[in-house]
């Protein structure tokens, strides 16, 4: 029969699950932070494989250590948490969401979301000489549209693409991108983006990822170091053109490169790969625990 367990980790379990319990309330009440996010995956899964253990140690039937049941439930949540990214994945595949949305002129003056850290944000953008060029708006699908806003500096050789992003328990996400372009027709990219990826980008495309940089200020000395010795030209062509010529030339790149299926195999195969949707699968587990993206 099995020993009871000692104070120590009733208390132990106790706390893993008031923590997780706590994060996760914090979270869906708009904490949006990549640290705040990762500590409550973390602490679910801990609190989890613990809780289950304390359970299920008292059972007759099963004659293992308390130490080896919360193995066997750690193994058993990466398992459970695999099957449903995956699932979701090919979901995805399946679905009418756009992968590449193409974006189009935001008239309704429904721009920047009214929160204390996005005003700030603005402010800040104006401080360092960047200004305004064009609002746009991008339907996902599903009922969900991505706002977004342009900035430049004054030499239009740094151009600024803040992204809006609704989540589902009413908050705004937002991201920051800041891209270059040299004379040779390279292209620099610096963002913070926290959502996965997984697919390719073109030869002639130089992108850093930092999603653990949510300082706008930081990014842009990341972009400013990352520049500095390029012969830079400015942009010539408006930001809805040009993004939506960027949107286009990532969708061919990743049929090109596998990651995609051709369209005339979309309602037979999906759209996403095998490969590709291994891909995303990959991205998805080191941002969700680890916050790291990988160069595609």
């Amino acid at each position: 029969m099995n020993e009871a367990l000692p104070l120590s980790i009733k208390l132990l379990v106790f706390a893993l699950v008031s923590v997780s319990v706590m994060l996760g309330l914090l979270q869906s009440r708009g904490g949006t932070s990549p640290k705040i996010t990762i500590m409550n995956r973390w602490m679910r899964w801990l609190s989890v494989s613990f809780a289950l253990a304390f359970v299920i140690y008292p059972v007759e039937w099963i004659q293992r250590p308390f130490w080896a049941l919360v193995v066997i439930f750690f193994l058993l949540w990466l398992l459970v948490e695999t099957l449903y990214t995956w699932f979701a994945i090919s979901a995805l595949s399946q679905s009418g969401i756009s992968l590449f949305p193409r974006f189009k002129e935001n008239f309704t003056g429904e721009e920047w979301p009214a929160s204390r850290k996005l005003i700030e944000l603005r402010d800040w953008l104006r401080g360092e000489g960047f200004s305004k060029t064009q609002a746009l708006v991008a339907d996902v699908g599903g009922g969900v549209r991505i706002r977004s806003s342009i900035y430049e500096n004054e030499n239009r050789d740094i151009r600024i693409q803040i992204v809006f992003v609704p989540q589902g328990n009413g908050s705004i996400n937002h991201s920051v991108s800041f891209s270059s372009e040299t004379s040779d027709k390279r292209l620099f990219v610096t963002d913070n983006l926290f959502t996965p990826y997984g697919g390719f980008y073109p030869e002639e495309w130089d992108v850093c990822r930092k999603p653990w940089t949510r300082s706008a200020s930081k990014l842009l000395k990341r972009h400013q170091k990352r520049i500095q010795d390029l012969d830079l030209v400015p942009y010539e062509t408006e930001p809805l053109e040009d993004l939506n010529f960027q949107q286009r030339q990532l969708e061919r790149t990743n049929i090109d490169a596998g990651f995609l299926f051709p369209p005339h195999l979309h309602e037979e195969m999906g759209r996403i790969t095998w490969e590709g949707r291994y891909r995303v699968w990959k991205e998805v587990w080191l941002l969700n625990y680890f916050g790291i993206s990988f160069r595609g």
